[in-house]
């Protein structure tokens, strides 16, 4: 931590317009992620973006925000979709899984995307089953609009004053369906 300091002393006299904090994403325990972020966000500067490289699980994004980070990048959303992962407000749903098979339910039946308006979980497994293209798509939208949609949550929360609400129904939802 101290060298974190004197790091961050030394980026600070040069005057970035934000501030990226990596390597913390790899191979490192989520508990170190998070005890480093909880000591390191309050001493950046608050009027700059505060960049988390390479976090992507929705509640990796929920915690770090509630930490004071600002803005993510990851593969995770679209990687997991072209791999029939799916997020969803009540947890994940990996579509290959043989029971979905006859499922005619909408992926979240809280989602607006194009996805869970048109298509049911049945029909995503199999687009997945069979390799079909089309089905990486609608995955893909899916989970780009469900991260969407979270950080637009977030946002939302954050101007309104009520994050520790959201944090909690957040915790509460996707906990409600485990796989």
């Amino acid at each position: 931590e101290d060298l974190r300091e004197e790091s961050l002393a030394g980026l600070e006299a040069i005057g970035f317009d934000g501030y990226a904090i990596g390597g913390l994403s790899v191979g490192e325990p989520k508990e170190d992620m998070m005890r480093i972020l909880a000591h390191l966000a309050p001493r950046l500067p608050p009027e700059r973006p505060r960049y988390l490289m390479g976090v992507g699980t929705p509640e990796d994004i929920v915690a770090a925000v509630a930490r004071g980070i600002d803005l993510f990048d990851c593969v995770l959303p679209t990687r997991n979709a072209r791999n029939g992962w799916l997020f969803t407000r009540f947890g994940d749903i990996k579509i290959r899984n043989a029971k979905y098979r006859d499922d005619t339910r909408p992926l979240d039946e809280t989602c607006g995307c194009p996805t869970c308006r048109h298509f049911s979980r049945a029909y995503l497994h199999h687009l997945q089953r069979v390799k079909e293209i089309l089905g990486a798509r609608l995955n893909t939208l899916h989970n780009l609009y469900f991260y969407h949609g979270l950080m637009a949550g977030l946002r939302e929360a954050i101007a309104e004053g009520r994050l520790s609400g959201f944090l909690a129904a957040f915790r509460r939802d996707r906990a409600s369906m485990l796989e």
